[in-house]
């Protein structure tokens, strides 16, 4: 091919001519990238926060820092972010993000994420499965547009653990009263209680309970039922009965046995209260059984038998302690919380807008539009701590 004929191709009109200037400087830049004269873009740090929530949808802030150790922005073409959290493997959000322009130094991208209720019941039994353990991890890369590379941020994992069942496990004896003129009290005693994990599928939760009983009186008493209320945040997350036929000699005791059942379809409510009270939980079971008291004349009586009370608190992303006050418990949680990868992002201006398939929030495809609740309102984004430190 003769010079000529190259001029042709290259040079033959306007157009040609402002293509061959573009492509000069993609291959520049290219060419500077490969012999080093250009560094490549990082992914410093990532640090989550939960933003507003309602009856249907979470609000996920996040910060991107993006370090470009170039003395120049990259902004030709733009570049991608391309973000999701997973937790025991369960993508909980994710979303991509451009084109986002790199300035020189560090930047921090502020964007925002949205996560669907109903999945927090697929959450809560890959939790329970394992033995009340999650792990929380954030994949965040960084794609340029002017070289086909990628920049994926270094590996972020947060621990939550929590131990709901060791409070149901007591040796602490706790009279048992009828209140029936016919009867004096206490009719029985409950000497030991002890609770653990049943059968977990993506419909229940089972919690075994079992109920260790002395009966003080002369004459033997029969329990024919036990029944429960089960609440989580004060929302209602399973109630029931289940027949039993125990009787208790004089002066002996005998084991009660039943089966609590979480129905798994209500956490997604109960959700929502745990992060309004910076995710804390007060779950409360409240047993009733039904006594045999025929040899006296009083019939069968259903007594109250035990409440049993367990507090329990999560760190999702680690950050919590960024904006808690204090204010947002009962004052007797126990943190259960281990693991401190938190990332915390410099300075930096550079904005990241949301392209038309940001916000994923089903887990397979990108949600086009921001999500819209069907109950209440849609949340609004913020990452301002309110007075009593929740993040609103």
């Amino acid at each position: 091919m003769d010079l000529d004929r190259l001029k042709g191709i290259f040079l033959g009109s306007t157009l040609r001519i402002l293509g061959t200037v573009i492509l000069g400087v993609v291959l520049l830049v290219a060419v500077g990238f490969l012999v080093g004269v250009f560094g490549i873009p990082s992914v410093e740090a990532v640090e989550n926060r939960f933003g507003g929530v309602n009856e249907t949808t979470t609000v996920i802030e996040t910060d991107v820092v993006v370090n470009n150790p170039n003395p120049i922005g990259l902004k030709l073409g733009g570049s991608t972010l391309n973000y999701a959290v997973a937790m025991n493997d369960i993508e909980m959000a994710a979303g991509s993000y451009g084109p986002v322009g790199v300035g020189a130094g560090n930047s921090t991208m502020n964007f925002t994420s949205y996560m669907d209720n109903t999945r927090i019941p697929d959450w809560w039994v890959s939790h329970v499965r394992n033995g009340e353990y999650t792990s929380v991890t954030v994949d965040a890369t960084v794609q340029a547009s002017i070289l086909p590379m990628s920049v994926a941020a270094p590996e972020i994992q947060q621990d939550v653990n929590t131990d709901i069942t060791a409070a149901f496990n007591t040796t602490e004896t706790r009279p048992i009263d009828a209140n029936q003129p016919f009867v004096s009290d206490p009719v029985l005693y409950l000497n030991e209680t002890s609770g653990n994990w049943g059968e977990v599928t993506a419909q229940a939760t089972d919690v075994e309970m079992t109920f260790t009983v002395y009966n003080p009186k002369s004459y033997p008493i029969s329990a024919s039922e036990i029944g429960y209320d089960m609440s989580m945040n004060s929302i209602a997350i399973g109630e029931g009965a289940t027949a039993s036929s125990v009787t208790i000699p004089p002066g002996e005791t005998r084991d009660i046995e039943t089966t609590t059942t979480i129905r798994n379809e209500r956490l997604d409510d109960w959700w929502v209260t745990h992060l309004e009270r910076n995710q804390r939980t007060n779950l409360t079971i409240d047993f009733y059984a039904r006594f045999d008291f025929s040899e006296l004349g009083g019939g069968t009586i259903q007594i109250p038998l035990d409440t049993m009370e367990s507090q329990f608190e999560t760190d999702i992303f680690g950050t919590k302690e960024q904006t808690d006050t204090g204010n947002g418990g009962t004052g007797n949680e126990t943190s259960t919380r281990t693991g401190t990868d938190t990332a915390t992002p410099t300075e930096g201006s550079a904005t990241a807008t949301p392209t038309d398939d940001g916000g994923l929030v089903d887990g397979t495809a990108t949600q086009t539009d921001e999500p819209t609740s069907t109950e209440g309102s849609t949340p609004t984004p913020t990452a301002t701590e309110t007075d009593d430190g929740l993040l609103g």
